[in-house]
């Protein structure tokens, strides 16, 4: 039985969602960020759930039988840091993270507490990187 995404696309849009943000920087380092993914992915933001910016989307089928539709990458500016979504994880990409500046990983969340901790060049270089990684795992209909 095919189980449906918890996190699915909303009506609400990134700029109503980072309006809302009380937090001054966190809301300017959203908007560099919802530039910087615009024009790297070409694709319009959408809010999946409350509070993650998606751009694009990709189809998943896993062994298991469950598939299903997410964002190929994009953003979240939670309370403690901005988490980034690099949805084939990172070990294709180390050598680009060597290069980051202050952040954490996990599975296929890049964390960052501000945008002044971090080389906007290499960010925009990773980010074009799983976009393209992500292209050719999921082609694109």
């Amino acid at each position: 039985m095919a189980q449906e995404n918890k996190t699915q696309p909303t009506d609400v849009t990134a700029e109503e969602f980072l309006d809302s943000i009380e937090d001054e920087k966190k809301r300017a380092d959203s908007y560099v960020l919802l530039d910087l993914f615009k024009e790297v992915t070409g694709d319009p933001p959408v809010m999946w759930g409350d509070s993650i910016i998606g751009f694009g989307k990709y189809h998943y089928k896993y062994k298991s039988g469950q598939q299903g539709e997410f964002m190929r990458t994009g953003f979240s500016p939670r309370k403690r840091n901005l988490t980034i979504y690099v949805m084939p994880g990172f070990d294709v990409f180390e050598k680009l993270l060597t290069k980051l500046g202050k952040h954490k990983t996990s599975r296929s969340c890049l964390y960052v507490n501000k945008l002044a901790d971090v080389d906007l060049d290499v960010l925009k270089q990773l980010i074009e990187a799983d976009v393209a990684h992500m292209r050719e795992l999921y082609p694109e209909d």
